[in-house]
């Protein structure tokens, strides 16, 4: 399980649902600024789907990353500016991040009464508070949330106490670089990505809880080892460290592998329309094997990399 949380920050969009929540800014208030890092100039994979008539273009993105990161040229450049719509996994914009914001409060909190840290045995509710200490976090914080919100929490305060930003993550830039007049679309709904974690059984969730307490120290390293093979657009590396990092089965086809069969269906079925799409999703469902692209070359489509 703990080995899977670094590669949800290149999975699934829902590791950023509640960075404007009030946690989330105490959490990094008492954090020392993290020092500013040399701009790098990235060049990250693209593919696409074609047809006589449909163009589909297929971008990996990373959710948060540190400022800085120059990966808006040449290919990605153009095949947004030809694109008729962006696609995303989820809805972005400023409407959609209030509607994630409240229906993450409503779905994330046990309800009155409820204490998380009551759920967690001895040795759990040890580790949980040490974590939490370390990132300098009062230990009552996040009592009011389920062992799932509690632990998607402490899997994004790392990142944001060392640098990595919401704002400079792919689909916000991607929305921005878009414009208003761009045609947008997703692939899934904010409730559907929230009933992901909010499905799991409870033993689960505090299972995933412990995994993020026990690897708040080692997040950052992982994921910045991955956003420089994504950077460099190296999708073998980035399958290589996922493959090493990816953990309990039955999560990892929850979160990916279940949704890359879904997308593979949709992109068969879109290819029946004329048009241009950019569709952009986590870079963990475009690389290694059961991948969006191996589901697709399952159907006989084909993609071609283009950067």
């Amino acid at each position: 399980m703990k080995k899977l949380l670094s590669t949800l920050a290149l999975g699934t969009a829902t590791v950023t649902l509640f960075l404007g929540a009030p946690a989330f800014a105490e959490a990094t208030e008492a954090a020392p600024a993290a020092a500013p890092k040399a701009a790098v100039k990235a060049k990250p994979a693209l593919w696409k789907v074609a047809d006589e008539d449909t163009t589909i273009y297929l971008f990996g993105t990373v959710h948060i990353l540190p400022e800085g990161i120059e990966w808006f040229t040449g290919s990605v450049s153009d095949a947004l500016a030809a694109s008729d719509v962006l696609v995303t996994e989820i809805p972005m914009g400023p409407q959609a991040d209030a509607e994630m914001q409240q229906m993450a409060m409503q779905k994330g909190m046990l309800g009155q009464g409820g204490n998380l840290r009551a759920l967690l045995s001895e040795e759990d509710k040890a580790a949980y508070e040490a974590a939490l200490a370390k990132l300098s976090i009062p230990a009552p914080a996040f009592d009011a949330f389920k062992p799932w919100m509690a632990g998607l929490t402490l899997t994004v305060i790392p990142l944001l106490q060392q640098g990595y930003t919401l704002d400079a993550g792919v689909e916000k830039q991607l929305m921005k670089l878009a414009g208003p007049e761009k045609a947008t679309g997703s692939l899934e709904t904010i409730a559907f990505q929230l009933g992901m974690f909010d499905g799991m059984p409870q033993e689960t969730q505090i299972e995933f809880l412990i995994a993020a307490a026990s690897t708040a120290g080692d997040i950052v390293p992982t994921l910045d080892t991955m956003v420089a093979k994504w950077a460099e657009g190296d999708d073998a590396g980035l399958a290589a460290i996922m493959n090493e990092e990816m953990g309990d089965p039955a999560v990892a086809e929850a979160l990916l592998y279940s949704r890359n069969a879904n997308w593979a269906e949709w992109i068969d079925t879109r290819l029946d329309a004329p048009g241009t799409v950019f569709m952009a999703v986590g870079a963990g469902h475009l690389a290694g094997e059961r991948s969006v692209q191996d589901l697709l070359a399952q159907r006989g489509i084909t993609t071609a990399r283009v950067q």
